[in-house]
C-alpha cells in the first residue's frame, strides 16, 4: 500500500480543488494523535503533517524522552525517539487514501529519519541536500548530498510511491530572488530523480510582491514540465515564511492572499500558517481555523494572468533556466554539480552563513516591492547586475519586516 499522498493530489487536481496541509507537530503521542484527528475531521481536501521536533533535526534522540519524561513541550514529534509500535498505534486509522500524512523534518543527515517513517508505515517526506543543509545546519554539503543520495534510494527501494517534497523553492524563507527558489528546487527534483525516485513535490515560498509569484510559479510549472517531463509531481506553495503580520486581521489577509495565489496559479498544495504565528507556536485549534480560512479564499473563480505577470514569468524563466543548465553542466552525477555550483558561486544563497556558501551574491526588495538581485556575484543570470551598496542593517531589517507592515498597515488604514 502507499502513495496516498500522490493519489490524493492527483485526485483533487481533476477536480480543481486545492489541498491545504497545516505545519504541526506535538511531542506527546496522545497530542500528535489528537491534532492529526481534528486537521483529519475537516470536510477539506487536507494532507496532515508529522512535524519533528528540533532535537531530532540534528540528530539528538535521547533529549526528546528526557524532556518528555519530564513533562516538557516540544516543538514537533521525535520520530525516531518513540518506537515504531507506539507511532504505529498512533497512526491507526488516520494515515490512508482519504487522509495522507507526510513527515516534515528539517534534517542535513536524514537516513535515521527515512527508515523510521518507512517501518512506522509512511512514505512521503521533504526537504532536499541542499535545502535543508545550507540554511539550517553547518554539516558540509558534500556530506549532505551522499546522505540524502543514501536516503532517497532506500526510500525508493522500499516503497513503491515514495514521495519527497523539495524544499529548494523555500531558502531562508524571504529575500531569495525568485529564479533562484526555481532553480534550486527543479536541481533538487532532478536529483531525487537521479536517485531512484518517481513521485516528487517542487516548493516556492510566497513572496512580498504578488505579480512577481505569480510569473514565478508559472515558470516554474513550465520549467518542470522540460526538466522533470517523465516523473510524477506537483507544486507546492508556501504561506509566506518570514516576519508574520502582527494583528490578526493582517495575517488573515495575508493567508487569503497565498490562497489566491496558489488558486491562480494552479499549485496543487499549499502549506498553510496561522494567524498567530507571529507571537505563538500555532495551536490545533489555530491550524484549523487557517485551514479552513485558506480553503473558503481558494474556492473561488481563478483570477487570469495579466501583462506584469507575463514579464516576470519571462524573468524568472530566463534566468532559472541559466541556473539549472550552468549547473547540469559542471558534472554529469548532479549531487557532484551541487557541491561545484556552490564552490564556484554558481549558486549562491544571499546571506545564508553556511561555509559551503560563498555568500557573495545579494537580493533587495526594490521600489515595486519585488525581490531583484542585488549582487549576483558568480550566478549566472542573463543582463546586467545590479550592483548595489552595501546594505546597512535598517535596510535589511527593513526589507525582513515589508510584509509584515504592509499587511497590518492595510488593517490599520
Amino acid at each position: 500500500m502507499g502513495g496516498h499522498l500522490d493519489q490524493f493530489v492527483t485526485a483533487n487536481r481533476e477536480h480543481h480543488r486545492l489541498v491545504v496541509q497545516p505545519r504541526m507537530g506535538f511531542g506527546q503521542v496522545h497530542a500528535m494523535r489528537e491534532g492529526l484527528r481534528a486537521v483529519a475531521a475537516l470536510e477539506l481536501p487536507v494532507v496532515g503533517t508529522i512535524t519533528l521536533d528540533s532535537h531530532t533535526r540534528v540528530g539528538d534522540y535521547l533529549t526528546p524522552l528526557r524532556r518528555l519524561a519530564d513533562g516538557d513541550e516540544l516543538n514537533g514529534y521525535p520520530l525516531v525517539s518513540h518506537p515504531v509500535a507506539t507511532t504505529r498505534t498512533m497512526l491507526d486509522g488516520l494515515n490512508g487514501p482519504a487522509f495522507p500524512i507526510q513527515v516534515r523534518h528539517g534534517t542535513a543527515l536524514p537516513q535515521r529519519v527515512f527508515r523510521r517513517l518507512v517501518r512506522v508505515g509512511l512514505d512521503a517526506t521533504e526537504g532536499g541536500p541542499v535545502s535543508y543543509c545550507l540554511p539550517y545546519s553547518r554539516v558540509p554539503l558534500a556530506e549532505a548530498v551522499a546522505a540524502w543520495a543514501e536516503s532517497c534510494r532506500f526510500l525508493a527501494g522500499e516503497t513503491e510511491h515514495g514521495h519527497v517534497e523539495s524544499f529548494g523553492g523555500c531558502l531562508l524563507g524571504q529575500l531569495c530572488p525568485p529564479s533562484l527558489l526555481v532553480a534550486t528546487t527543479l536541481l533538487e527534483g532532478l536529483y531525487f530523480r537521479a536517485h531512484g525516485l518517481r513521485h516528487l513535490s517542487l516548493s516556492y515560498a510566497q513572496g512580498p510582491h504578488d505579480e512577481q509569484d505569480r510569473g514565478a510559479l508559472r515558470a516554474l510549472r513550465a520549467l518542470a514540465e522540460v526538466y522533470l517531463g517523465d516523473v510524477a509531481w506537483h507544486v507546492v506553495l508556501y504561506t509566506y515564511m518570514g516576519q508574520f503580520p502582527r494583528t490578526a486581521a493582517g495575517a488573515a489577509g495575508l493567508i487569503r492572499a497565498g490562497a489566491r495565489l496558489a488558486r491562480d496559479t494552479g499549485c496543487e498544495r499549499l502549506i498553510v500558517k496561522t494567524v498567530s504565528e507571529a507571537w505563538q507556536i500555532p495551536s490545533v485549534a489555530d491550524n484549523v481555523t487557517a485551514l479552513r480560512l485558506a480553503a473558503e479564499e481558494a474556492a473561488g473563480p481563478p483570477e487570469p494572468p495579466t501583462a506584469v505577470q507575463d514579464a516576470f514569468r519571462d524573468e524568472v524563466l530566463s534566468e532559472a533556466r541559466s541556473i539549472v543548465d550552468a549547473v547540469l553542466d559542471l558534472d554529469p552525477d548532479i549531487g557532484s554539480a551541487l557541491v561545484g555550483a556552490f564552490a564556484r558561486g554558481v549558486l549562491d544563497i544571499p546571506f545564508c552563513p553556511h561555509p559551503d556558501n560563498r555568500a557573495v551574491a545579494t537580493c533587495v526588495v526594490d521600489g515595486r516591492g519585488a525581490l531583484v538581485w542585488g549582487r549576483t556575484g558568480n550566478v549566472p543570470v542573463p543582463g546586467p547586475a545590479r550592483e548595489i551598496e552595501r546594505l546597512s542593517s535598517d535596510r535589511l531589517l527593513a526589507m525582513l519586516n515589508h510584509v509584515a507592515r504592509r499587511y497590518d498597515g492595510e488593517v490599520a488604514s
